[in-house]
């Protein structure tokens, strides 16, 4: 991740990946990759029958009623987000700061990405008088804004958007005739599910969102590339979905067969995957709390963790220590907390946030060890966060914000 020369800030070929859960592959799941390796037949684009059923059913699950002709599975959100705005046509909008992903596909096709500011109390979501405002404006300058890509339980700010905002935001996408995209990898990452309500846009609007999930949020290891995407039914909804399998077709966009049948296995959700599924959250959960702590006891800005494995951290108040470091933008914040932590810590401008504002992601799978013995060591703890090396690698991140903190009040370098 170390810059190579002065001008590289940003480069679209670095896109930090999905906060991976840190945890060995559930044993279940490699074997029916396993069992499905000899298949020499390919999965149709789209997805074969067996995975859009399972899609179907997860969907069913939660209340979003969908039904195969309207469901396509691609080897991961990326190659969905293409064909949808490839699909869409016109510019593109997105809250500001939001997922390393979905700008670049927009650019790659020449369309215009347009950030919107979120509300204070959480991201992943655009402020819908900010939005109604870059809509007109972008209308007065010539633009077509005709798609807004949002995430109710957001990467990069681990936020969940409360329902009478993500209600306003929706009010305000609609009125201005915008198809919605909504990020849903998060959504079954949720630290506290019983304590909060999480309504997706499609619930609100169905006629115009398309709902997107990438299964390495909950599911799938990032390494497996699969992704599902639920379209609206009616006229609008069959058009769109005829129009993004013809995309993928050019693409040659497949899901693995192999990786079908472990994708179509998981959304069945079996006892397996959903003990794993919890355990991972409950791990995450303590481990998101902990970095948390450590930062804004630091003195950094962060807002409270809600869903996924990662926080997004604002270190303005840490300034003059930061620029006695010679930190002067995120990409500088970047290198020098990379090198300090000793774990990945991608700047804000890689989701699309100011390069000048000193903010950073940080992912707690890269708490868990280094080692398969380290990783698996925190399936079988009743504590996993008291492992020592779990518990090192805290306190070393704790340490470096600790010091930065003191430097930034003695004016002074941090050591």
């Amino acid at each position: 991740m170390a810059r190579r020369i002065p001008e590289s800030h940003g480069p679209v070929r670095y896109g930090p990946p999905l906060p991976g859960d840190g945890l060995p592959v559930l044993p279940e799941l490699s074997a029916r990759l396993a069992a499905a390796a000899a298949r020499p037949e390919s999965e149709p684009v789209g997805g074969g029958g067996a995975l859009l059923d399972a899609a179907c059913g997860h969907w069913d699950r939660r209340g979003l009623s969908a039904v195969p002709d309207r469901v396509v599975a691609a080897p991961g959100a990326p190659a969905l987000l293409l064909a949808l705005t490839a699909a869409l046509g016109g510019d593109v909008l997105v809250p500001r700061p939001c997922a390393t992903w979905w700008g670049p596909y927009a650019r790659l096709l020449g369309r215009p990405v347009f950030h919107v500011a979120t509300p204070a109390e959480c991201g992943g979501v655009p402020d819908p008088f900010a939005l109604l405002e870059t809509v007109r404006r972008v209308r007065a300058e010539g633009g077509d804004p005709r798609l807004l890509v949002l995430s109710v339980a957001d990467d990069p700010t681990a936020t969940v958007a409360p329902p009478e905002v993500l209600h306003e935001t929706v009010e305000a996408a609609a009125a201005e005739g915008l198809h919605l995209v909504s990020d849903e990898t998060w959504r079954d990452t949720r630290h506290a599910p019983y304590d909060s309500v999480l309504l997706s846009p499609a619930e609100m609007l169905p006629e115009r969102v398309t709902v997107v999930t990438d299964l390495a949020g909950a599911l799938l290891p990032p390494g497996w590339p699969a992704a599902i995407a639920r379209f609206p039914a009616g006229e609008v909804g069959a058009d769109l979905h005829a129009r993004v399998l013809d995309v993928l077709t050019a693409l040659g966009a497949r899901v693995a067969g192999p990786v079908a049948a472990a994708a179509a296995y998981a959304l069945t959700e079996p006892e397996p995957v959903l003990a794993r599924l919890a355990a991972s959250v409950a791990l995450h959960t303590h481990l998101a709390a902990a970095l948390h702590t450590a930062v804004v006891e630091a003195g950094a800005l962060a807002l409270p963790p809600q869903a996924g494995r990662h926080l997004y951290v604002d270190l303005g108040p840490l300034r003059p220590a930061l620029s006695a470091q010679g930190v002067g933008d995120a990409q500088d914040l970047e290198d020098f907390l990379t090198a300090r932590l000793g774990l990945p810590a991608p700047g804000g401008h890689r989701f699309g946030d100011d390069l000048g504002a000193p903010r950073v992601r940080l992912s707690t799978g890269d708490l868990l060890g280094g080692t398969d013995e380290e990783r698996a060591a925190c399936l079988g703890s009743p504590a996993p966060w008291e492992l020592p090396h779990v518990r090192r690698a805290l306190s070393h991140v704790t340490s470096v914000f600790d010091d930065l903190r003191d430097d930034a009040r003695r004016g002074e370098p941090s050591r």
